[in-house]
């Protein structure tokens, strides 16, 4: 049964694979013995291979070992782990800010720790999957909205009056649009609904600090109480946060079983991304450069008539349409030196199987603009 399946994937152009790489992180990767210039990786500031860091984490091992040794309400909450937790509510203007290992275990954790049968739970439709296991796994009514449709998520809202709670994506991780929070801050006021935005896209990229699309649409912790962000992408590191009251914080701490029930992330790790969070706010520059390279490659696209999906963020999705052309474009971009993912369903809804361009701060012009070159010719199957 588990030889068909699989085989069932391979037929369809769905089977994925792993591909080992041989360097640090960076805009350049060693792979199969080649290098190949990076446009797939979430590292949007180039800060997971920064020498600052790096030599954080490295002088934060030599203190505190490798491991946390338990979880953190055992004896694995250590010092760089709550200073992490207080510089993080005071980045976000949030009153508390609770660590995660990953920020699946934060969406998981937040959504089923304080929703339960009964309740119900509003969601995009292109949420991420984090963001809808945690739904589902709370137990409560689960109801998914049209993509950015305000007038479908009221539409679903009208007639329910149970505790509540409207979970979104803040920049959409496979198309790079954004989500409405204005409105959406709006109706959960309104409907006294708990209003919760993952902003793993966002955070460190938008925003005046840095602080995320919240920051960047001027909404506060009473407009949005459930600030959801991860390590793992513009701060170059590991884990995740959930930022809120000091009320929400405590029941998280006291039900939150992903919080609970794991093991702390390392406080090597803790320290680095404390450095991280110091280079986004004092390194303006960095997101003013990504957002040059961006409107650079939007308006290279544009002239070479490349079929760009709506996106202003560093994610700049390319539609295919049809898998196996996705593949092999893809394909063809790695043998002349640059890695761009092919991304398929069920990560991406039938049909629209696309290429998903992602661009770092720490790119240069002449990257993106051979990048455009080699679409091109990829392009001409």
């Amino acid at each position: 049964m588990l030889a068909e399946k699989l085989a069932e994937l391979r037929t369809a152009g769905l089977y994925r694979s792993r591909r080992v790489i041989d360097s640090a992180q960076g805009i350049y990767l060693q792979i199969d013995g080649k290098q190949v210039l990076n446009f797939c990786s979430n590292d949007y500031l180039g800060l997971a291979n920064h020498g600052d860091v790096v030599a954080a984490f490295k002088q934060a091992a030599d203190k505190y070992g490798v491991g946390s040794g338990s979880a953190h309400l055992v004896c694995g909450h250590s010092y760089e782990h709550h200073a992490l937790e207080a510089e993080l509510a005071e980045f976000t203007g949030r009153e508390r800010a609770l660590l995660f290992s990953t920020g699946y275990m934060a969406n998981l954790g937040v959504i089923a720790g304080l929703m339960a049968k009964g309740d119900v739970i509003y969601e995009d439709k292109l949420n991420h999957a984090s963001l809808l296991d945690g739904g589902l796994l709370s137990g409560a009514k689960f109801k998914r909205y049209l993509h950015n449709d305000m007038a479908n998520l009221q539409l679903k809202m009208a007639n329910d009056n149970a505790a509540a709670m409207i979970v979104t994506d803040g920049v959409f991780s496979m198309d790079g649009d954004v989500a409405n929070l204005a409105a959406l801050s709006e109706i959960a006021i309104k409907k006294q609904a708990l209003l919760l935005v993952d902003d793993a896209h966002g955070l460190g990229v938008l925003g005046e600090t840095g602080a995320g699309l919240v920051e960047e649409c001027g909404l506060n912790q009473q407009q949005v109480p459930l600030l959801v962000g991860t390590f793992g992408k513009a701060f170059g590191t590991s884990g995740a946060f959930v930022a809120g009251s000091e009320l929400l914080i405590e029941t998280l701490i006291q039900k939150a079983r992903t919080y609970i029930y794991t093991t702390a992330l390392p406080p090597a790790i803790a320290a680095a991304t404390r450095m991280s969070l110091t280079i986004i706010q004092q390194e303006t520059e960095r997101r003013n450069h990504l957002k040059a390279l961006i409107e650079r490659f939007k308006t290279g696209a544009k002239q070479l008539n490349i079929n760009l999906m709506s996106s202003d963020s560093a994610i700049q999705p390319i539609l295919i349409g049809d898998v196996d052309k996705t593949v092999q474009i893809s394909e063809k971009l790695l043998q002349q030196g640059f890695w761009v993912s092919a991304i398929r369903p069920p990560t991406v809804p039938q049909g629209s199987a696309r290429l998903r361009v992602t661009l770092s701060a720490a790119h240069q012009n002449h990257h993106v603009d051979s990048l455009l070159e080699a679409l091109v010719t990829a392009s001409a199957l």
